[in-house]
């Protein structure tokens, strides 16, 4: 039943809101003056729109500047038509908050991430770069998306924790992740597998040797730090780059967050891997050693490369992956924490883990601190709710031959390179 309301109220927004041709004066009377029985985060978002010029007229371009054609009419899931105004946006934010994320049954990964969903097309104009790079806008989508995790961490989203279409335990949802009570932590026997919210799903844990660390001991061998694909890898890595170009070059300045320690790796290795919904969402040591620093970065939650934007001439089926093209260049905006490890291995020295949080709770918790000594393998941190990638930095003295498995993943982006397995082995 939650999850038939939960619709029902999703679809009469949304079709509200594709009459696009409704003046925004006549749509302000007819849904703002509903919004005062609205979560308090939401009208405190409605008061900044409305109450800074720059943000209003943003709130308002962003959506006017999506192409009027037939294919973005409707939302990347192809399943909803596409909110056109801000009113009808900050309506659908407020029914979200006691939503839980439901198993893509229909085979669009879109149901996992309902506020991308309706903010991939803005993301993809002028102004919804403006706007999703605002230090106010990001401030406001914060405490939104503390308000969201609340409830993802409650009881109240076990509903969508069950075998029925749309649930996480459904038979579409086990063939995805097979072997499921054999691989993780849960209790089949009882209601939920036991769990006690979907965060507690989402973050659970693997049962005791189902993921073997590589060479435990051999301190050349570096382990995978998340269940992830590869995505890039590059060398002689520069300080400063133009990060927001098509070819995602990475900056290390603004990557570690112009770090005291970043100089440390310029001309160095910078591995990249993204995580899905599906996947296991802790971190694990690449590297046995003694953490350095911890450093928890603020800062975007949608915001996209403009390389992917309507005006620079994208193929549609790019920017309808918008957030996978925009991993590299994530790194240097998007919340995250930076995790710095001197390795005992000493042709490794120091190293930098860091977990990228994208979109929807972009939450990143790290479980170690400064001084700490950790195995290789040793959990670190984890994400919450939220698209996600992790990349490792490594100095420019550090030589490292990488697996075929992972050059494999490179290549067709779908090879899963599993937590704790060998990623490369570093040259004496």
């Amino acid at each position: 039943m939650k999850r038939l309301l939960v619709r029902v109220f999703y679809l009469v927004t949304t079709m509200l809101s594709a009459t696009v041709h409704v003046s925004h004066a006549t749509v302000h009377h007819a849904t703002l003056d509903g919004l005062d029985h609205f979560h308090p985060v939401i009208r405190e978002f409605r008061d900044l729109i409305e109450g800074d010029a720059e943000i209003y007229m943003g709130f308002h371009q962003m959506f006017d500047e999506i192409p009027n054609t037939q294919q973005y009419l409707m939302d990347p899931s192809g399943l909803h038509p596409q909110i056109r105004n801000y009113e009808h946006m900050l309506s659908h934010l407020n029914s979200i908050l006691t939503m839980a994320p439901e198993f893509p049954a229909n085979g669009s990964s879109y149901a996992t991430i309902p506020i991308k969903s309706m903010f991939q097309w803005p993301m993809c104009t002028a102004a919804g770069f403006r706007m999703f790079t605002n230090t106010k806008v990001n401030a406001q989508l914060k405490r939104i998306l503390t308000v969201w995790s609340e409830y993802v961490a409650s009881p109240a989203s076990r509903y969508v924790l069950t075998k029925d279409a749309g649930g996480w335990f459904s038979p579409e949802a086990m063939k995805e992740i097979p072997e499921f009570a054999e691989t993780f932590e849960c209790d089949p026997t009882q209601e939920f597998f036991g769990y006690a919210s979907f965060d507690d799903y989402f973050t659970r844990r693997f049962k005791p040797n189902v993921r073997p660390v590589a060479s435990p001991l051999d301190g050349r061998v570096i382990a995978s730090g998340c269940e992830s694909v590869p995505y890039a890898l590059r060398h002689n890595v520069q300080e400063r780059n133009t990060f927001w170009i098509k070819d995602e070059p990475y900056s290390l300045q603004h990557l570690l967050y112009d770090d005291p320690l970043a100089p440390q790796f310029v001309g160095g290795t910078v591995f990249q891997s993204f995580l899905s919904t599906i996947h296991y969402h802790r971190w694990h040591s690449p590297v046995s050693g003694k953490i350095v620093k911890v450093v928890q970065v603020q800062g975007t939650y949608y915001a996209m490369s403009p390389a992917l934007s309507f005006t620079a001439g994208n193929d549609p089926n790019r920017q309808n992956r918008v957030g996978y093209h925009s991993q590299a260049f994530l790194t240097n905006i998007a919340t995250r924490c930076l995790i710095f490890i001197e390795a005992d291995n000493k042709d490794i020295g120091l190293m930098a883990f860091a977990a990228i949080g994208m979109m929807e709770v972009s939450s990143t918790e790290a479980t170690v601190k400064a001084g700490q000594r950790v195995k290789k393998g040793d959990e670190i941190g984890m994400f919450h709710y939220g698209g996600s990638s992790y990349v490792m930095v490594f100095r420019p003295e550090t030589k490292i031959d990488f697996s075929d498995q992972v050059m494999q993943g490179l290549k067709d982006g779908k090879t899963v390179i599993q937590v704790g397995s060998h990623v490369g082995t570093v040259r004496s």
